[in-house]
């Protein structure tokens, strides 16, 4: 696992070659000072029932907050349309709130605004980010902190005894999701694992195409519907055990790194699974973690 050190360079590393969009979010972060706010540099966002995916500027995910730098390509009408589509995605993929900076000259988009007015804009949104923290520890009780060391260690969310699909659970490797439930092994690469005294699995699915197999969440994460294709055919295969499966679903983040993400837990939906196509229905957000530790 990278160090939060790296992490942060390698966040920089992605627009050094964007000059408007490198002053900006450097003097942003300079000035907000703040080790305690997670953000994220061209954060990967896919929306739902969508092939396209979006780069959105700076994000500060414990805020639920995006920020969109618009250079002279954004003046365009055409450009000005695909930004409210973008927008509108983006909202329904993620919940987060936008804001955005315009740092090109409106008579000639090919040319930089005044660059005082530019740090004013900045100024105010420091501000505006500042207050939002105060707002969102208020609103929900706790302080936001970013611990990135525990972020993917098993061990916080067992000493709090409980995962939550709210709280973004991610694990870099398949041993440490299973820890949560009693794991004690070393690495462990295959995709499904039977909870010792439990009818429970926890189970890796990659919900994208992989050979032979097509897995796939739906819109709303209520459901996962599993096929297998030989040939580009739709092939039969045993049905599924009656586990309940614990989801840790494979996907790669924002700086291109594997990891597993909670899911929730799914059961088996046997009035609509058949030897072709098997659905498992989401049956809990939460889990008690204090059973298995």
């Amino acid at each position: 696992m990278i160090s939060k050190d790296e992490y942060l360079l390698r966040n920089f590393s992605k627009i050094t070659h964007k000059k408007w969009e490198l002053f900006v979010i450097t003097r942003i972060l300079h000035l907000l000072n703040d080790p305690d706010i997670e953000y994220v540099c061209q954060q990967y966002v896919n929306p739902p029932s969508s092939d396209k995916y979006y780069l959105t500027d700076l994000c500060f995910p414990s805020l639920k907050l995006y920020y969109e730098i618009d250079e002279g390509q954004h003046a365009s009408k055409e450009h000005k349309i695909d930004d409210k589509i973008r927008q509108r995605e983006i909202l329904d993929a993620t919940d987060w709130e936008q804001k955005r900076i315009r740092v090109h000259d409106n008579d000639d988009p090919s040319k930089g605004r005044d660059l005082n007015e530019v740090i004013l804009e900045i100024d105010e949104f420091v501000n505006y980010i500042k207050n939002r923290k105060k707002e969102f520890e208020s609103k929900f009780g706790k302080k936001i902190t970013w611990d990135y060391e525990s972020k993917f260690n098993p061990q916080p969310h067992i000493d709090r005894g409980y995962i939550d699909v709210n709280d973004n659970v991610v694990f870099h490797y398949h041993k440490d999701a299973m820890k949560l439930f009693g794991y004690k092994g070393g690495h462990f690469m295959p995709g499904y694992w039977s909870v010792k005294g439990f009818n429970k699995a926890v189970w890796f699915p990659k919900l994208y195409d992989n050979t032979p197999w097509k897995n796939v969440l739906a819109d709303d994460s209520s459901k996962i519907i599993q096929e297998k294709y030989i040939n580009g055919k739709i092939s039969e295969y045993p049905l599924p055990s009656d586990e309940e499966r614990i989801v840790f679903a494979h996907y790669k983040n924002v700086l291109g790194q594997t990891v597993y993400k909670f899911y929730g837990t799914f059961q088996v939906d046997w009035e609509n699974t058949n030897s072709f196509t098997n659905i498992f229905k989401r049956s809990a957000t939460r889990i008690d973690l204090k059973d298995y530790n």
